[in-house]
């Protein structure tokens, strides 16, 4: 009788959920002294070096329950020293609330993350940024982003309550649900709280106090398959086609060998089955449903239902069957395209990043995307280009979106999705002529104004070129993802992840896309591209001529026409392959005064004689008043042989130009005229 009342007893215990508090007010503590050796092992450092300078001082200068709290600032313009890490043991099912008063000084900033793993600095499951406007950033390397506000300068509750069997996270500010989200990575195994500012060096600085957990475990069951995320393959906006995908978690103790799957969106059922499985328990795999949807404007539930286990019906849990992603699509301005311009080179370590970040983006928007990698201080540099571009970076890799803010490339997309919704103030068509003999390349840029404009509007033409390659030693990529180096994933939409290639990765082994080949005439654009006034409606051309050296593929080429604004941002873009642009027909632009002289005009007026050449070739001018001409004579790599400025000139002039000592080849002749610009090929005998 008594062994069965043991049984019983044992049995009843099992069965209960005990769930593990943990709070900390600080109070007990010694001001002025480090928190690690005052807290019997409860609070560490990244470095598990409690009461050194990773550590943090208990304060008592302020606190939410007097006397005591934790005072973190920034020291350093990377942020730290102090680096205050409490460890939960890895935790991925069951249920997790973390809560603790905060304080951010006005115009200050401050900052935790989650990590993933037990051993520390391998993946961080979430970041959170106070940042010094006042925002709350959430991000993850792996696509989690979140935004919210919170008070500064006065005590405010801070609360994260996480449901890893449903992989549903929620933010709360003073008990105001303010996030509520599904995360890609769905564990965590500790807190780190590092004082550090994302826009602003040295300017973290917070008070924390009354700290608590609370771990709720979870006993498995015997047959449980849960829907943990919901997500989709491709761009969301509006009338794109996407593939919905989900992750399947095995939270039973029993294999799961199949299920049944619904997929529900705007008043539609797709029904799909998957069998031939062995998912072990607590194992975990994506899916992508076979049917794709469209998705529509609005903000509309996409919610995926698994059912019929193991062909078995309902699971054991019917909590975590479902998973819903709310779909709010952007829908984008008509005859809207945006560029993001990038700054990299290959000597840049970090710059793998951006080279992710831009393929990215083509992946998912490039009907609306038009991706163009600067290149500094490398073999693919345009320095006409770079240069200009380059005074708005502090760093590489930096990104413009429609030359707005400066961004890390990798945070390109809010600033994309944003401008996306803007309206135009002209749509623009790129038309072409290519001369497969001569390589020489015309394009019309034609700016079709939707609204009313005048001539402080510029446009400008930039060639791209994808799968660009070379042998020499600046073609070799550093790579500070390698793991001799950083040892810290950067992961590709094709799933290569940089942290398995080497440092440097050889030439042999790189392709660059989105390469800026060449900008025309210049990065503010082409002066008086239209008349003073513009009438809605109206079109107006400007046309470009560039003679591509032999190396550049034509067929991975983009032409890029952009409409600058007065105040020298983007205001929008047309893109097409040159292939593309020869079918949409060149338009010739129409006939200008010297004022206001479209390159096209002067490349009527500019004749280049003798040619084939061999000791001299004369440059014969054209104009209708007296002006100032410049003369350059480059390689085909660009390479400037000699230039001669501010020729003056009648409005019939020739000028002679030498070119004893060259080899024989092919050169360019750059003429420019009142800014603009003309390229002109001379063959040397």
């Amino acid at each position: 009788m008594k062994k069965n009342y043991l049984f019983i007893a044992f049995a009843l215990l099992s069965s209960v959920t005990i769930s593990q508090t943990f709070t900390d007010n600080f109070d007990s503590y010694t001001a002025g002294q480090y928190l690690g050796p005052q807290s019997a092992g409860a609070w560490t450092t990244w470095s598990n070096q409690p009461g050194t300078a990773e550590d943090v001082m208990v304060s008592n200068a302020d606190a939410s329950s007097a006397p005591n709290s934790l005072h973190f600032t920034s020291t350093t313009q990377a942020g730290g020293p102090t680096d205050l890490v409490r460890n939960f043991g890895v935790l991925n099912t069951g249920q997790f609330e973390m809560s603790f008063k905060m304080k951010v000084g006005s115009g200050k900033a401050g900052y935790f993350n989650l990590q993933r793993n037990a051993t520390i600095g391998q993946v961080w499951a979430m970041d959170a940024a106070f940042n010094d406007d006042g925002t709350l950033s959430v991000y993850n390397q792996n696509g989690l982003s979140e935004s919210a506000t919170y008070p500064q300068g006065v005590w405010f509750d801070f609360k994260l309550q996480i449901n890893f069997n449903t992989n549903t996270w929620e933010i709360f500010i003073n008990n105001t649900s303010v996030m509520n989200f599904a995360n890609p990575i769905n564990q965590i195994a500790s807190i780190d709280i590092y004082p550090v500012d994302q826009n602003t060096p040295y300017n973290a600085d917070y008070f924390i106090d009354d700290f608590s957990t609370t771990i709720t475990p979870y006993t498995l069951t015997g047959l449980n398959a849960a829907v943990t995320l919901a997500s989709f393959n491709g761009g969301a906006i509006a009338t794109n086609s996407v593939s919905p995908k989900f992750k399947i978690r095995n939270l039973g103790t029993t294999n799961i060998t199949s299920f049944d799957i619904t997929v529900n969106y705007n008043g539609n059922n797709i029904n799909q089955s998957y069998t031939g499985l062995n998912m072990a328990s607590l194992a975990e795999q994506t899916f992508t449903v076979s049917t794709p949807i469209v998705l529509a404007a609005g903000n509309l539930p996409l919610t995926f239902t698994v059912s019929n286990v193991n062909t078995l019906g309902q699971d054991n849990d019917a909590q975590d069957d479902a998973k819903i992603l709310m779909v709010n699509p952007v829908v984008p301005a008509n005859g809207k395209m945006v560029v993001g311009e990038e700054g990299t080179g290959t000597w840049c370590g970090w710059c793998p990043r951006g080279t992710v970040a831009m393929d990215h983006m083509e992946n998912l928007y490039g009907n609306y995307w038009a991706g163009i990698a600067v290149h500094n201080g490398d073999p693919m540099t345009v320095t006409s280009y770079d240069t200009p571009i380059g005074a708005f970076f502090s760093g590489y890799p930096s990104a413009m979106v429609d030359r707005g803010n400066v961004v890390d490339p990798s945070e390109m997309e809010p600033d994309f999705l944003s401008r996306l919704q803007v309206a135009p103030k002209a749509f623009i068509t790129n038309g072409a002529t290519w001369n497969a003999t001569t390589r020489e390349l015309k394009v019309s840029v034609s700016a079709n104004f939707q609204s009313a404009a005048n001539n402080t509007y510029r446009l400008a033409c930039v060639l791209t070129e994808d799968s660009v390659k070379g042998t020499a030693s600046g073609y070799n990529q550093a790579n500070y993802y390698s793991s001799s180096s950083q040892n810290l994933d950067l992961i590709d939409d094709a799933g290569l992840n940089w942290k398995n290639l080497p440092n440097p990765v050889s030439a042999a082994q790189m392709r660059y896309d989105h390469v800026a080949r060449a900008i025309n005439p210049s990065f503010d654009g082409l002066a008086n591209s239209f008349p003073v006034a513009v009438a809605s409606g109206e079109t107006h051309t400007v046309n470009f001529v560039f003679t591509l050296p032999a190396t550049w593929n034509e067929n991975k080429m983009y032409i890029i026409g952009l409409l600058i604004d007065p105040q020298g941002d983007i205001d929008n873009a047309g893109k097409a392959t040159i292939s593309e642009a020869v079918s949409n027909g060149f338009v010739p632009a129409a006939t200008a005064s010297i004022d206001d002289l479209t390159l096209n005009q002067l490349d009527d007026v500019v004749k280049l004689y003798p040619n084939p050449a061999q000791h001299f070739t004369n440059i014969e001018i054209n104009v209708k008043e007296a002006t100032q001409l410049g003369v350059s004579l480059l390689d085909m790599s660009g390479k400037l042989l000699a230039q001669k400025e501010n020729i003056t000139i009648d409005q019939s002039s020739i000028i002679t130009l030498p070119l004893e000592g060259l080899n024989s080849g092919v050169y360019l002749v750059k003429i420019s005229l009142n800014g603009n610009q003309i390229m002109k090929r001379i063959i040397v005998d």
